[in-house]
């Protein structure tokens, strides 16, 4: 994905106007509420929000009855160029349903929820973006594309690793961290959004270089050299993990997280047949 953070549309983040009429003033003042309501939801990068697709997408969505479902989908398509994630991507489009769906002339505060957006506007958008993403992954397959953590199969390839540098040196100083979300708890958007807000944590807590990995729907692991400070990460990381999921009351349920250590088995087969377990 492109590298967040980077403002393309001016210092400001807003289009220099270049007239003024009824359907353009409407064009900046749904533009203006929509961009406060997802900022107001946890928008991570202010500057990088503005995108000549999102006039693209008031503009459709002004436009009587036409269907909107083409800009929505150029929109996925340019958030994930620009490096946002699909729970944010998707919120930020709950935070423009949200504020089409007040009364004409509310400046109310709005609530973004991404269960209550139509099933068109996801449609159009999650295809937009999960169309790009699928290009970038030739070029990242060993990213996963939802939380940004590495993906299974590079885990299983540094297991490998480990396995062949214990074998030369003799000694084993390798373990894992497993952590799991009840998902059972939730529907929907906010699966994803839980281990979405699960990712954040983990590379919060072990950020210095250590293997971190989706290794199934409501699983992650990481690899990491035992140390005296491992038992003292992992109880930061359940207390990190809570208040992460603590923001939501949707993927609050999904919590507390699960963290426990596992011992790397004998073999690089039994490592993988672990994680592989039913259950896990």
């Amino acid at each position: 994905m492109g590298v967040r953070g980077t403002t393309t549309a001016g210092e400001a983040g807003e289009p220099v106007s270049t007239g003024r009429s009824p359907g353009a003033d409407a064009a900046r003042a749904l533009r203006s509420r929509w961009r406060t309501a997802t900022t107001a939801a946890g928008w991570a990068f202010p500057a990088d929000w503005p995108l000549p697709e999102v006039d693209e997408v008031c503009a459709a969505v002004l436009g009587g009855p036409a269907d909107p479902s083409a800009a929505l989908y150029r929109l996925g398509g340019a958030r994930a160029e620009a490096g946002a994630d699909l729970a944010e991507t998707l919120l930020d489009l709950a935070a423009l349903h949200a504020v089409l769906a007040e009364p004409p002339g509310s400046t109310g505060i709005v609530s973004p929820n991404v269960d209550a957006t139509p099933a068109s506007m996801l449609r159009a958008t999650a295809l937009g973006w999960g169309d790009v993403v699928c290009r970038q992954i030739a070029d990242s397959g060993a990213d996963d594309p939802l939380t940004g953590l590495a993906t299974g199969a590079y885990l299983r390839t540094r297991l490998r690793e480990v396995y062949a540098e214990a074998r030369a040196t003799g000694r084993r100083e390798h373990v894992l961290v497993l952590v799991a979300l009840d998902l059972d708890r939730v529907v929907g958007w906010s699966r994803v959004v839980a281990m979405t807000l699960l990712a954040d944590a983990l590379r919060e807590v072990f950020d210095a270089g250590q293997t971190i990995a989706v290794v199934g729907p409501a699983l992650a692991a990481v690899l990491v050299r035992r140390d005296e400070a491992l038992h003292r990460s992992m109880a930061n990381l359940r207390v990190l993990a809570a208040d992460r999921l603590a923001v939501d009351p949707h993927v609050a349920r999904t919590g507390p997280a699960e963290v426990w250590l596992e011992e790397l088995p004998a073999t690089y087969g039994e490592a993988v047949a672990l994680l592989a377990a039913p259950g896990r």
